[in-house]
């Protein structure tokens, strides 16, 4: 009956597509808005199975046609979205936009602005044909991105699925080929990626084609799932796992070996330049990078700037706090790092300490869950789980990151802990990171998105850097509100430590891609004012080098959204109120600061008894 409903609901949305569809061209005009924005999305999801996969409505049903395929990776492919992102905001400029409701006067702005943004990296045809800088890199490259997205997304709730991720291994093996010919094209013309990053990327897959193909994790990921499916005989799973084993041995290895081939290659021409300042226009592309991934026009300068203040006023408080628990000689970073390497505080590497670690990781998020009733007028149904990142990635990730749940609901959502060394993560930096990428930070924030009825669904699945990860940043100054670390001084310099981190990484990211530092100065200046350790600087600084900007989002982002928490509590009185405000930010979806500031403006006039215009 599940899938009976499901295909009664994937059937209608088809249909109800297709008539709109069919008005379309026939009138010339869809019926609403909001149904134009719906088409144009449906329209470009369908050439990525793995977003269809990761929204999961109809992964194993009998309108599954996507699952045995991987997201296409050609110029040619980039050539046509450009082209179709052309022609919707075509489309969207065609509305007069004052005969809009407010919400869609809201969807109209918001896409526009994330379409113009996608658009604007034309001007860099070096960039790979994913857009990314460097498509191959130890953080967020498409060799750790394909077999992690088959590990943690790919379900196996029946036998077609089974039978549908062996074909995914075996697509892997093209999309891996197509790769290894955009790295070739962009080293043509000078982008090579600094000379760690290319040991870091050589390391990484040499470890995950290090097992013997049958102990492969992609292979035993596959019979661990298919284990207790009731409509799979022993047989075919028994030929599947061989069929899986094969394909790892004869095509998936050989993939990732030519890759590694190529990377050596490129180790004998890269540089140790971290910035993107190094490559042809690359000053303007991080500038332009900035005014996407912050939403705002802070010029590198003024972003660098900034943190430097922040670090002050941060490092001031921390220091207070370090006196009163008995710690009131050296630097903050000293007396951080000394207390990170407290036994008192420690957990062991062995994997009874790992299971522990993520034991408590769960615990504190069912704790903060029980007071969010009071601070949030909604609160997502959609599950949170705690995993650990897989080991074959855990080098070059960093500290934790999150996963969001399916649109149906079958697969949670997911805080990824990185136990590579568990000592890296003390006992009082942990109720941050947990409410960072758990609740109330991101999976509040998406898993609320994802639930708002009646919004097109650009707005429902958008996440803009700046608006989701200063939310969390936001949400981790809210925990303190809401009193998670009274009595606990050593859990609020956790606190106060992340947020100092954020502002370093102002510093550094900028220092590195406008100031031309190096790998090096980025690492030492990080690792003496925040007293991380050592090995978790450097993942963090190696993977502000492979995205340049996106680590400024964070407490840019939390910058404004503070902001304009405070300014509506100085304007509204005790006509505010927090629960209401969180409302406001949360329940419209992601959206650029600038808009976001409109909205609470508008609110603020609201409650004011005022016309907002």
């Amino acid at each position: 009956m599940r899938w009976v409903r499901r295909g009664l609901l994937l059937l209608a949305v088809v249909i109800i597509g297709a008539g709109i569809w069919g008005y379309w061209k026939v009138i010339g005009r869809p019926f609403s808005f909001n149904a134009m924005l719906n088409t144009q999305m449906l329209a470009r999801v369908l050439d990525y199975p793995q977003e269809l996969t990761s929204v999961g409505i109809m992964d194993g049903s009998p309108f599954d046609f996507h699952s045995g395929k991987l997201d296409p990776y050609s110029l040619d492919f980039q050539r046509r979205e450009y082209d179709a992102t052309e022609a919707d905001e075509a489309q969207i400029r065609s509305w007069d936009k004052a005969a809009l409701s407010p919400q869609e006067r809201l969807s109209y702005d918001i896409v526009l602005w994330a379409d113009d943004r996608a658009l604007a990296d034309r001007e860099y045809p070096w960039l790979a044909a994913n857009g990314q800088a460097y498509p191959v890199n130890q953080a967020f490259g498409i060799q750790k991105d394909l077999p992690n997205f088959l590990l943690s997304q790919h379900q196996m709730t029946n036998a077609k699925l089974a039978h549908n991720y062996v074909e995914r291994l075996k697509a892997m093996a093209a999309i891996l080929g197509y790769v290894d010919a955009d790295v070739a094209r962009q080293a043509k013309v000078g982008v090579v990626p600094p000379d760690f990053i290319v040991d870091d990327d050589i390391d990484q897959m040499k470890a995950l084609i290090s097992p013997k193909p049958q102990d492969n994790v992609l292979v035993t990921n596959l019979a661990a799932k298919s284990a207790h499916l009731s409509d799979l005989d022993a047989v075919t799973r028994t030929q599947l796992i061989v069929e899986a084993t094969a394909v790892v041995r004869d095509s998936i290895y050989p993939a990732y070996g030519r890759l590694i081939a190529r990377m050596q290659s490129l180790r004998k021409i890269a540089t140790h330049d971290a910035g993107i300042w190094h490559v042809k226009g690359g000053d303007a592309y991080y500038a332009d990078q900035l005014k996407f991934l912050t939403s705002t026009d802070m010029t590198p300068t003024e972003i660098h700037q900034y943190g430097l203040s922040e670090v002050a006023r941060i490092t001031a408080q921390m220091d207070l706090i370090l006196k009163s628990v008995g710690q009131p000689d050296g630097t903050v970073g000293a007396r951080m790092d000394a207390l990170a390497k407290d036994p008192r505080f420690a957990f062991q590497n062995t994997e009874a300490d790992r299971a522990r670690m993520l034991a408590r990781y769960t615990q504190l998020l069912d704790h903060v869950k029980t007071l969010l009733p009071q601070y949030f007028s909604f609160i997502p149904k959609q599950p949170l789980e705690v995993h650990r990142v897989p080991p074959f990635a855990e080098k070059g990730s960093a500290g934790a990151y999150y996963e969001p749940p399916s649109l149906g609901g079958g697969r949670p959502g997911v805080f990824f802990a990185n136990l590579r060394n568990v000592g890296e993560t003390p006992r009082w930096a942990m109720p941050t990171l947990a409410y960072h990428e758990g609740i109330p930070g991101h999976h509040l924030q998406i898993a609320t998105a994802m639930s708002i009825p009646d919004l097109p669904y650009a707005r429902r699945f958008n996440f803009l850097p700046a608006f989701g990860e200063g939310w969390a940043l936001y949400a981790e100054h809210l925990a303190s509100d809401m009193g998670l670390y009274k009595n606990d001084p050593y859990g609020d310099l956790g606190r106060l430590q992340a947020e100092l981190f954020r502002a370093v990484r102002l510093v550094v990211d900028t220092g590195m891609h406008s100031q031309h530092w190096s790998r090096e100065q980025a690492i030492d200046y990080m690792q003496s004012t925040t007293g991380m350790a050592q090995s978790d600087v450097t993942a963090e600084v190696e993977r502000y080098v492979v995205w340049p900007g996106q680590a400024c989002a964070y407490k840019i982002g939390m910058k404004t959204i503070l902001g304009l928490r405070e300014q509506a509590k100085a304007e509204l009185g005790q006509k505010f109120n927090l629960k209401e405000f969180h409302a406001v930010v949360l329940e419209n979806g992601a959206m650029p600061l600038w808009l976001l500031q409109k909205n609470v403006d508008a609110w603020i006039a609201q409650k004011e008894g005022l016309t907002a215009h």
